[in-house]
């Protein structure tokens, strides 16, 4: 049975890992890469925009499903030799947190539900990932409705 995963990378760079239909996580480790398999969904959390950056966005970022192939090695500028895994990403759009954190399982642990994020991939329920799926998949129309609300 497919698994669900939470990984977790500045939005610029999982912008250019949907574009290029790629993930990379843990500063470019095989290992996490190694734990998915061929049909997990893999769901990004940013937490911020940019890399080391103070700007907080706390969104979920992409949401897609691992490809059939192994994790694989590719050359990048000095000598950089990250890790990747193909990805079949899906249409969503980025989406905060913060009004699902009472309803997501894995936030539900307590204040300290955030310590998990520094792990760069943890599991998560699949009931989980379609929460998230539906919400990536209606924001656009739930921040029209608050605009219109408003």
């Amino acid at each position: 049975m497919a698994k669900a995963w939470i990984a977790v990378a500045c939005a610029a760079h999982v912008r250019i890992g949907r574009q290029a239909g790629f993930m990379q996580v843990c500063h470019g480790k095989a290992s996490p890469l190694r734990q998915i398999t061929a049909g997990d969904r893999v769901i990004y959390y940013s937490p911020t925009v940019v890399y080391g950056g103070k700007d907080r966005l706390q969104a979920f970022t992409a949401i897609g499903a691992a490809r059939d192939c192994a994790p694989y090695q590719v050359e990048m500028e000095s000598g950089f030799r990250p890790w990747r895994r193909d990805v079949e990403w899906r249409p969503a759009e980025e989406t905060p947190i913060r009004p699902l954190l009472d309803r997501l399982a894995f936030t539900r642990v307590g204040p300290n539900w955030g310590y998990q994020l520094r792990f760069g991939l943890f599991g998560i329920s699949n009931e989980d990932a379609d929460m998230i799926a539906e919400a990536m998949s209606h924001s656009s129309a739930n921040t029209m409705l608050r605009k219109v609300a408003a």
